[in-house]
């Protein structure tokens, strides 16, 4: 079973060996993937053309999405891509989010993150894809995250389907007036060639008996119609007036609630439970025992959650509850000391550079463990009757979800129906979904539908946590002032770490980036961005510790180090260029500069920060360049890096859970601080269309806003943040710590 962030190309490639004859060994014998779907999406008279459109008489086409829809808008892009391989009118399409069903298993996901772009010959087509389509479903592969909606399931799925789709309306068209299918026009839903003419809706039936073809014409990028222009997000209307329903929002007849609470230390479990202390309470039904957890039901919301206050439960501390974040933190430098490193990328002879040097500069990193803090917290409604359940919640993968269910009360996954709702903040959380086996199981115990809420405090002290880390960098300057060589020592717990996250896209010839391994006690998890928001802070701090070291602008030097690399320079000189790099500024204010490569885009962002005389920060402006190679839906991606900016400048000025016995310290917004509306920045954002591959735009927002301010305040302060969050350093300014910047 998949996890967001747990994806390697090598753990695809292993499974797939093992699936069904799989990649490895082919299949003699493969249906065709894009005729795989089920019935159960059609409404009256609709036409299931392939797996992932459907056509109805009246012209309308309904795009089916293998994606969750939690603010980004994806399925407003991927019904975009397909729209445009169909030449359909965007006004007569749709989109519904694929049921969680094997069926409907994202083989784009895998097939796109293994093959990428490599061509399969025609012969061997039906083979590959079904492998992939037998890989996900194994896996159970409907994941949402890691920014792969669009280059992944739009470019390897979608597209594909839209352009499978047209050819079988071409086909039907040309087999009903007899002439040749290249003398076919498709335009806005309508097939037509000569004085003849028919919409999509009227030749749907016939096409649907034909085969879809698995490698269709795609539309080279100069004949796109669709994508490339902004489109309002389909999912916005019904979040405006209200009728957008939301997991926490399901309410179902004869509904009871659950609270819960669980064992503070982590790895704990219950001890004891006095069910008599809350005997009595008005609404109270049943109090159940989830061996690491207790929950009440009652009647009510509140009233389950008073009883859950006043029962009398006692619970162990666990195999870790002396851990503290202090421990953690210094288990990482005994481990950095010891330095068992293995490597993650070498070049050149960095070491020997390094050890035969007069002068050699030494920086020392660390950030946090940071929580989610969705808006919505977690939650699940579960009805367990006749042998079968059903869940609704808000899931990032709501095929992993039904096996969840299935798996905690004892069913098949086949009995389990999941309807996945809105998501009201995702980040990555809510494909770790721990809240759906326990809803299923409280559920299990009574004869009714059951919506288990985990409180805000619960919500952020039960999380699956983004890794504390730390690292140890060392670097030689050549009598350029640029790096000669580079080493980087860093931590790695295990979860969620990209490949390239710590890699540098600068041109320097002696590289060393060594990782070392170990473990902790707190339960990780992928958060939005996952191992580049650690790597991009150290990196980038890093570099400009290296051009004040030289003496040069911290714009110019990594301009100077991007000879190499003409689409991340011209990101780079777009951020400085349209920030105002180097105009005046007020005397308390400075521009601090980050780029950062991620989930196959390059962005790079100017912040723009005050100091008050009493170490108040604000960041006042954050400009932004971004290249995802071709944007989609403009200003879906404008409203992604907006979004991906506000989640990091929350993490870099307030993200801080702490550690103390086992357990997290901090329990809801009071304490763990969000970036407020009247704080947030004025940001700009600038979309290049390089044309090169499709990158994400959900994710790579983030990493690049936390350097960019740290380094703005080190020019205001003269004070290098090393570590995270900017709330708990001193930063009064000094003086003649000024800069140009």
């Amino acid at each position: 079973m998949a996890s967001i962030g747990k994806i390697t190309r090598r753990g695809l490639l292993a499974t797939g060996a093992l699936v069904g004859g799989g990649l490895v060994l082919g299949l003699t014998l493969s249906p065709n993937r894009l005729k795989i779907g089920s019935a159960s999406v059609l409404e009256e008279d609709e036409v299931l053309l392939n797996t992932w459109v459907k056509i109805s008489p009246d012209n309308r086409i309904t795009v089916i999405t293998p994606h969750s829809e939690m603010g980004q808008g994806a399925n407003t892009a991927l019904a975009m891509m397909l729209a445009d391989e169909m030449d359909a009118d965007w006004d007569l399409v749709k989109f519904v989010e694929a049921p969680a069903l094997p069926e409907f298993a994202n083989t784009g996901l895998g097939r796109g993150y293994v093959l990428g772009d490599t061509s399969i010959p025609a012969f061997a087509k039906p083979m590959v894809e079904f492998a992939f389509f037998n890989l996900a479903k194994s896996m159970d592969l409907q994941i949402t995250g890691g920014s792969l909606s669009i280059r992944l399931t739009g470019e390897y799925g979608m597209r594909r389907a839209g352009a499978s789709a047209r050819a079988m309306l071409v086909q039907a068209a040309a087999e009903r007036w007899d002439v040749d299918p290249s003398a076919i026009n498709v335009s806005d839903s309508i097939v037509s060639h000569g004085n003849k003419s028919a919409t999509f809706g009227e030749l749907s039936s016939e096409a649907a008996r034909l085969e879809p073809p698995l490698n269709p014409r795609q539309k080279e990028r100069s004949e796109f119609k669709l994508i490339g222009t902004s489109q309002p997000r389909r999912d916005i209307p019904a979040k405006v007036d209200g009728t957008a329903v939301f997991g926490i929002d399901v309410e179902l007849p004869d509904m009871v609630y659950a609270a819960i609470r669980h064992a503070p230390a982590f790895g704990g479990t219950v001890a004891s439970i006095d069910e008599g202390s809350v005997a009595g309470m008005p609404g109270v039904i049943k109090v159940v025992n989830l061996d690491d957890a207790v929950a009440v039901v009652a009647d009510k919301y509140w009233r389950a959650k008073t009883a859950l206050e006043a029962l009398d439960v006692t619970f162990d501390g666990g195999p870790d509850g002396n851990a503290t974040s202090d421990s953690i933190f210094a288990s990482y430098a005994d481990a950095l000391d010891k330095n068992d490193s293995s490597a993650h990328f070498e070049s050149g002879d960095a070491a020997g550079v390094i050890s035969g040097a007069a002068d050699v500069v030494r920086s020392e990193y660390r950030v946090p463990f940071l929580a989610h803090a969705c808006m919505e917290p977690m939650n699940c409604t579960a009805v367990v009757k006749d042998g079968k359940c059903e869940i609704w919640t808000g899931s990032q993968n709501p095929l992993a979800a039904r096996t969840f269910a299935a798996d905690a009360i004892g069913l098949s996954p086949d009995k389990v129906t999941v309807h996945n709702q809105f998501l009201g903040g995702g980040f990555g959380r809510r494909g770790r979904d721990d809240f759906v086996p326990q809803a299923a199981r409280i559920a299990n115990q009574l004869d009714r539908p059951v919506k288990l809420i985990w409180s805000r405090e619960e919500d952020i002290q039960h999380d699956h946590y983004r890794p504390a880390v730390a690292n140890r960098f060392e670097a030689v300057l050549g009598g350029d002032g640029l790096p000669s060589a580079w080493s980087n020592l860093y931590i790695n717990v295990g979860q969620d770490e990209p490949e390239e996250a710590p890699d540098i896209p600068y041109g320097i010839a002696n590289q060393s980036i060594r990782k070392v391994s170990m473990s902790q006690p707190i339960r990780l998890g992928p958060w939005r961005s996952v191992g580049h928001t650690q790597h991009s802070f150290f990196n980038e701090s890093f570099v400009d510790e290296l051009a004040h070291k030289a003496g040069m602008d911290p714009f110019a030097y990594r301009r100077a180090l991007l000879q190499g690399q003409p689409r991340h320079r011209k990101v780079l000189e777009t951020a400085a260029e349209k920030a105002g790099w180097g105009d005046p500024l007020p005397a308390d204010r400075a521009r601090g500069i980050a780029l950062e490569q991620s989930f196959g885009s390059i962005v790079a962002q100017v912040a723009e920060v005050s100091l008050s005389e009493d170490g108040t920060v604000r960041v006042h402006r954050v400009t932004a360049a971004v290249d995802v190679g071709t944007a989609v839906n403009p200003d879906a991606v404008e409203a992604q890096i907006q979004s991906g900016i506000i989640y990091g400048l929350t993490a870099a000025l307030y993200g801080n859970i702490t550690i103390d016995g086992g357990r997290v310290e901090q329990s809801n917004f009071h304490d763990y601080e969000m970036v407020h509306m009247a704080e947030a920045p004025e940001i700009e954002v600038h979309i290049i269309n390089s044309g090169e591959k499709t990158g994400g735009a959900g994710e790579p927002g983030t990493p690049p806003v936390a350097p960019a301010v740290a380094n703005a305040l080190f020019v205001l302060s003269g004070k290098r943040i090393r570590s995270l969050p900017v709330m708990l350093h001193d930063l009064r300014p000094a003086t003649g710590s000024q800069q140009v910047s």
